[in-house]
């Protein structure tokens, strides 16, 4: 099972182009090191992600994918709701792209777990269809 603690570093571990960013939330954060609030930094990643679709740069993203899928299949009850709702639901923001991308450049990524939580987070969203 993978726990809160190790979250991160799955994720880290496909995709190391976010570990400058993470090395800053740790540093400002560090006096809340116990207690880190993991879905800010999950909001980072997700802007990371979108990058990398903005850039062109997806060879890395079928491992972030898995990654994901993991936390979802693999992850204690914290890390299956970061997932999704730290993670996919902020890939799905509007707000966080560009008229470059949009949230379901993502699909083709996604595993069956993720892809069933990504179709629930659209089924319940309030924002129009894109």
């Amino acid at each position: 099972m993978i726990a809160k603690d190790d979250m991160m570093g799955v994720l880290l571990d496909a995709c190391p182009s976010f570990a400058p960013q993470w090395q800053a939330f740790q540093d400002k954060w560090r006096t809340q090191a116990d207690d880190l609030p993991l879905y800010l930094v999950l909001a980072d990643l997700a802007r990371h992600l979108i990058g990398m679709i903005e850039r062109g740069d997806t060879t890395g993203l079928p491992a972030v994918f898995r990654a994901v899928e993991r936390l979802h299949v693999e992850g204690e009850h914290y890390v299956r709701e970061a997932a999704t709702v730290g993670l996919l639901e902020d890939l799905q923001n509007l707000n966080l792209h560009n008229n470059a991308t949009k949230p379901e450049q993502f699909r083709p990524y996604l595993g069956p777990v993720s892809e069933r939580w990504w179709d629930k987070l659209y089924r319940s969203r309030s924002w129009p269809d894109v």
